[in-house]
């Protein structure tokens, strides 16, 4: 009998995670399970290069389907897990048992009460259906543009719109763009740059009332202004994809709660991976947190594949110093660490001549975040310092198992009873 995991998730991490149990010479069954009905793809596109027209979205794919031995399950969200039976379940009342599983579902855009979400001049930039959404809205009215929400994906979008000469207005609760992302200072410089570029800064309100309009909606705010657009850009944040995981019994907080090994609390043989995962990672503290980051996506997925072979007792934490980076306006916005737990602030040099200084989160005397513009070079130099100053105190953490271990629990839930079930691609 072969043994099967199952990836829930066809994004990057999940991608990465097949192609890493298949390295590590993982010879069973390995099938794939994903609501989209695509390959995974680029996602950062989504609100850059693809909103512009630069590139289309066949260029956007990270895979082909015959490059891994894998069945991929495409629309096919999974509706409920019972771990005890060791089983997904699947629309139709179909049950896909498994002997390995990972979580890697993802986040979902949020939405917020107020927000009439069904009207179709009102769209989210999560997937490429809902990219292809905003661009038919913008092909119907070249009239202005509303964004909701003043963090990256925003931001994004927004500096996008500029680009193809549309009139954009941002709206943010926050005093300046992504201040609780890369803090004060370069908020400002940020949301400077945005207004230079002709962007119009609505900071420090929310929308109180929507009314449709012939044209498009009108925005009544909390400070009293209107605004007449054709379509809104709803970006303020995600949520972490767990409904389907709602009375398996698992650790739900923000996100699956994992060991310091992805392995999730209480489960030898499920790991969770990207954006839906929260764990603690001990170069900086035991606090379990999401990263949701794009390189973070491909190491952690990586990661559960190691862990998920080796068992939680031999498996090693994943620990990285995470980096993430954003463009705007042609602006490179760099960042390693977690800026977001620094106390201070101090401004740091870069090793090379003529980059800018980049901006240093402080937290006890340690450095544990880094933003820098434009000044690639001093990011990095002063990552590796993160690592340096944050070291993980577990012996060969950045060893990489050779061959896989054996999932020897399998099946003590099912035994040698369990016929081997065919799984057709596509859903």
């Amino acid at each position: 009998m072969s043994e099967r995991i199952v990836v829930v998730g066809g994004g990057l991490a999940g991608l990465r995670c097949a192609e890493r149990l298949r390295e590590l010479r993982f010879d069973g069954e390995l099938v794939i399970v994903g609501n989209e009905p695509e390959l995974p793809y680029h996602r950062p596109a989504l609100s850059k290069q693809l909103l512009t027209g630069a590139t289309g979205p066949a260029e956007m794919m990270l895979a082909r389907l015959d490059e891994i031995d894998a069945e991929w399950r495409f629309n096919t969200p999974a509706t409920h897990l019972q771990p005890g039976r060791q089983v997904v379940h699947l629309p139709g009342a179909e049950e896909l048992p498994y002997d390995g599983l990972v979580i890697a579902s993802g986040v979902e855009p949020r939405r917020l009460s107020g927000v009439p979400h069904g009207h179709p001049r009102v769209v989210v930039v999560r997937t490429l259906a809902d990219a292809a959404e905003l661009r038919d809205n913008l092909a119907a009215d070249h009239g202005p543009v509303a964004v909701l929400g003043s963090g990256f994906i925003g931001c994004e979008v927004a500096a996008s719109l500029r680009e193809i000469g549309r009139e954009v207005t941002i709206i943010g609760r926050s005093a300046h763009l992504l201040g609780e992302v890369v803090g004060k200072h370069i908020g400002q410089k940020l949301s400077a740059l945005h207004r230079s570029r002709g962007v119009r800064l609505a900071l420090g309100a929310s929308i109180d009332n929507w009314q449709t309009t012939p044209n498009g909606l009108r925005l009544r705010s909390s400070d009293g202004w209107i605004l007449d657009v054709s379509c809104v850009v709803v970006a303020v944040g995600t949520v972490p994809s767990i409904s389907w995981l709602r009375g398996a019994k698992l650790p739900l907080d923000d996100g699956v709660v994992c060991a310091p090994t992805c392995h999730v609390l209480g489960m030898a043989n499920i790991v969770a991976a990207g954006d839906v995962a929260q764990w603690p990672n001990l170069r900086f503290d035991e606090t379990p947190r999401r990263v949701e980051h794009w390189l973070n996506a491909v190491e952690m997925g990586r990661a559960a594949a190691e862990s998920l072979l080796a068992g939680p007792q031999s498996a090693r934490p994943f620990a990285p110093v995470p980096r993430f980076w954003s463009e705007q306006h042609g602006m490179r916005i760099q960042a390693g660490g977690i800026p977001k737990l620094g106390t201070d602030t101090v401004a740091l040099a870069s090793p090379v001549g003529g980059e800018r200084p980049v901006t240093g989160f402080v937290r006890k005397g340690r450095l544990v975040g880094v933003v820098g513009l434009d000044s690639p070079s001093a990011v990095l130099h002063w990552t590796n310092e993160i690592a340096e100053q944050n070291p993980v105190s577990h012996p060969g953490e950045t060893e990489t198992p050779d061959a896989p271990i054996a999932i020897d629990h399998a099946r003590r839930h099912r035994g040698a009873r369990r016929r081997r079930r065919d799984v057709v691609a596509g859903g």
